[in-house]
């Protein structure tokens, strides 16, 4: 079947907009040393890191339920626009710590807009049989907003202050305001019933719950849950790891951006590999054991300070953000156009109510017990995901 080239438009504004919502969010981990050589605790500035995924837990679902009500066009645009404003806040509150937390909380929680809608617009407008491939390049959009926050956010910040790092986010979210309100059309979906005129036969015919008909969706966010720390430890403490282990600022920055372009090439080969396998759950629970085996591997590394820890980085942070598409695209494929915004929704709250435990988690083990430890114990959690995985898959299609 040949996918309309209006699918591959959205498909390309869909990655730009949250990529640019993903640099807003990014931008406070990466600010870690510069808040540390200012005297903050390190536990204290994964809290701080931690208030744009807080923020993004308590609005994801609501932002899916509006998705699933008036269309991804009008969430995504707005959600952008509010997250300019929010950017702005953070400009004028660069000099308070606490202010700027507020202010990057709010990012957060309007960032998320796109995180609700932009994966909805890709199983809407794409086939079965180029979903995998379409939402693993969708799922570039986090890596490569991960990237350009690694290459500019801690460079600008240690050489000319935060309101510096923020200018960049700030034209980002402004022109993909305009370009996705004129550019992003709502993919078609099934009439609504009326409810006035609800009857035992359309009543009959409505969509199914899908989380009270099986419980594929929950194993499925759970699986996710506990695959998101390592990744999460990896994009918020890479680059403290590395500063650690005798690398300056910036090139350690750099190697964190690499690090996640190569990770963002790795989803769309996950995706097209499970197009052909003609399953998500088969390679994801292939990702999980691989997951737990770079893991264990990085704490090995720190152990050893072997001179290679640049390669092994690159490589686990490639694998530990494989599974995302696959688990986003099985999610939207078993809730069915009908739930699939509130489904998407509850999956990436899951995902950010486990990321935003990271920051400050990760950070207090760290401090306790040390990287290598704290890598090891990481590696446990994709093991504990391995039964989860559901043995099918479940669609709408």
């Amino acid at each position: 079947m040949t996918t309309p080239r209006r699918a591959w438009m959205m498909l390309a504004l869909g990655v730009a907009a949250q990529a640019a919502g993903t640099l807003v969010v990014s931008a406070p981990a990466l600010l870690i040393p510069h808040l540390v050589a200012q005297g903050m605790p390190l536990a204290s500035a994964g809290l701080f890191a931690a208030a744009p995924t807080i923020g993004l837990v308590l609005t994801l679902i609501a932002w899916g339920a509006v998705t699933d009500r008036v269309g991804e066009r009008v969430v995504i645009a707005g959600g952008l626009a509010l997250t300019t404003a929010t950017v702005v806040g953070a400009w004028l509150s660069a000099g308070n710590p606490v202010l700027l937390g507020v202010a990057f909380l709010a990012a957060g929680m309007t960032s998320a807009s796109t995180n609700a809608a932009s994966g909805r617009v890709v199983v809407g407008w794409f086939p079965k049989e180029r979903r995998g491939l379409a939402m693993g390049i969708r799922q570039m959009s986090q890596p490569l907003g991960v990237t350009l926050a690694a290459v500019t956010v801690p460079q600008l910040a240690e050489g000319s202050g935060i309101r510096a790092a923020l200018v960049l986010p700030f034209v980002l979210c402004a022109v993909l305001t305009v370009l996705c309100a004129v550019g992003i059309v709502d993919p078609p979906r099934p009439a609504r019933t009326a409810r006035a005129r609800t009857t035992p036969a359309t009543a009959a015919a409505a969509p199914v719950n899908p989380y009270r008909s099986s419980g594929f969706l929950w194993r499925v966010h759970a699986v996710s849950v506990l695959l998101v720390v390592p990744q999460f430890t990896l994009s918020t403490y890479g680059l403290v790891w590395l500063v650690g282990l005798g690398w300056s600022t910036p090139a350690a920055g750099l190697l964190v951006g690499a690090s996640q372009f190569v990770g963002a090439v790795g989803r769309i080969l996950v995706g097209a590999w499970s197009d052909r396998a003609g399953s998500r759950v088969g390679p994801l629970r292939v990702v999980a054991v691989s997951a737990a085996a770079v893991m264990g591997v990085m704490a090995l590394v720190d152990v050893s300070h072997w001179a290679a820890a640049a390669v092994f980085l690159l490589v686990a942070t490639s694998v530990t953000v494989a599974d995302n598409g696959l688990a986003y695209t099985s999610v939207a494929e078993a809730a069915g156009p009908s739930w699939s915004g509130r489904a998407l929704g509850t999956q990436n709250t899951g995902q950010f109510l486990a990321a935003s435990a990271v920051g400050p988690g990760i950070g207090a083990l760290v401090g306790t017990l040390g990287f290598a430890a704290s890598f090891g114990l990481v590696a446990v959690l994709p093991l504990l995901a391995l039964p989860l995985v559901p043995r099918t898959d479940r669609s709408h299609d």
